[in-house]
């Protein structure tokens, strides 16, 4: 099976009443901690309302980001593209894989937030097919094509860039809820997928439909599409035990389920929660649950159940969120690093080979502990030194595995 890779996605959520510059800057620091941690990609989205996610430009943001980080790719999760003119989106793309060594990832979206819209003047109806339109100029400028575009939003005249992207070919990316649209316009434009809708249980089951609409419209449109470019999104929090992940994360999951998710956003299917265990337990113990909140292993469990289920992508993507706090949220994806990442991508197999053998063929290596006892026998001085030598402890901090018996060792001595 094709190694996942793993990457963390930031909307942010944080809740109202924490200084944000220092939201900003552990923001920061998340980053450069998943980068040591050996993570694939990181998310950053764009949003202008709502209190909870105040990360308005996520090209700054992972500008800022690239500085603390070596190889990480970073990706902006996303880009509402009917919010700006095509131009500067290019252009701030560009600006920023050259600023990033060649590590950006340019994910795009409609728009999440109708209070984002609605703060621009934009008719909801329209934001998919700008979001479609924008697209396929960006990629002709970054392709160093000279566009002329006139449309009832923007107007290119004789426009190129006069810096392409350092990347060869920069990975595009569109978001995709449970409707068709996103998974559609990927493609149509031949390009990769981040799943958000995979967070809820419906977004879950949906994942092979999903799939389908991209390749239907690819083929439609002459396009390919691989599985490999597809991110499927998931939300979890990690510790070593399942007690110790409920009580870490039950009063941060209820408060961002009661004052974001029903309190906010108001959603139509979402009702609060009574108390932190009835959160942790509807999240992520009951039927249909899409979050995991449990030790290594659960996460294990879920994400092989996600590929069985999708039929197999390319990346996996954590949710940032605040459940936990900012101590135990980074261990939780340490944990996912150290245990998670090398159980499902085959790291340890090897390993575990290695160490099976060498137990259970204990016979194939009683040679060389003879070699040795041959030696220790030839030598009037070693078989004396027996007689002070206390009892077998050597084979506590030896690691080799030819240790001799000295015990025996010694009564063989005490007999000549």
């Amino acid at each position: 099976m094709p190694r996942l890779n793993f990457g963390a996605f930031l909307a942010p959520h944080h809740p109202v009443g924490e200084h944000p510059m220092l939201q900003f800057r552990r923001d920061l620091d998340l980053v450069e901690h998943l980068d040591r941690l050996g993570y694939d990609e990181f998310w950053c989205g764009e949003h202008h309302s709502s209190g909870w996610e105040m990360i308005g430009s996520p090209e700054m943001f992972l500008a800022a980001a690239g500085e603390r980080s070596k190889r990480i790719k970073l990706a902006t999760g996303v880009i509402s593209l009917p919010y700006h003119h095509p131009f500067n989106v290019a252009q701030r793309m560009v600006q920023l894989d050259w600023m990033t060594g060649g590590r950006a990832i340019f994910g795009s979206g409609p728009g999440a937030l109708a209070s984002d819209a609605h703060t621009l003047g934009i008719d909801p109806m329209v934001q998919r097919d700008r979001q479609d339109e924008a697209i396929g100029v960006i990629r002709r400028l970054f392709n160093g094509e000279r566009v002329t575009a006139k449309s009832d939003w923007f107007t290119l005249q004789d426009a190129a860039l006069q810096l392409l992207p350092l990347q060869e070919e920069m990975p595009f990316a569109v978001a995709s809820q449970i409707s068709p649209s996103g998974m559609t316009l990927a493609g149509k434009h031949g390009i990769g997928i981040i799943s958000i809708g995979s967070m809820s249980s419906e977004g879950l089951n949906a994942l092979p439909t999903q799939w389908g609409f991209a390749e239907a419209a690819a083929a439609k449109h002459g396009k390919t599409v691989d599985r490999k470019n597809w991110r499927v999104l998931l939300s979890w929090h990690i510790a070593e035990t399942r007690e110790k992940a409920r009580s870490e994360a039950r009063e941060g999951l209820l408060r961002h389920h009661n004052q974001y998710i029903v309190g906010t956003l108001q959603r139509p299917d979402a009702k609060p929660f009574s108390d932190p265990d009835e959160a942790v337990d509807k999240a992520a113990f009951s039927d249909g649950a899409s979050a995991t909140i449990g030790t290594p292993d659960d996460l294990v469990a879920r994400i092989k159940s996600v590929l069985e289920i999708s039929g197999g992508f390319g990346t996996l993507v954590g949710f940032v969120h605040d459940w936990a706090n900012p101590e135990n949220t980074m261990r939780s994806w340490d944990l996912v690093a150290r245990y998670v990442v090398p159980e499902i991508n085959g790291y340890l197999a090897g390993l575990r080979d290695s160490q099976h053998f060498v137990a259970t063929n204990r016979g194939v290596f009683d040679r060389a502990k003879e070699a040795i006892m041959a030696k220790i026998t030839e030598n009037e001085a070693a078989v004396a030194a027996l007689s002070v030598t206390r009892g077998s402890r050597l084979g506590d901090v030896a690691s080799a595995s030819n240790v001799p018996d000295l015990d025996k060792a010694r009564a063989q001595a005490g007999r000549r």
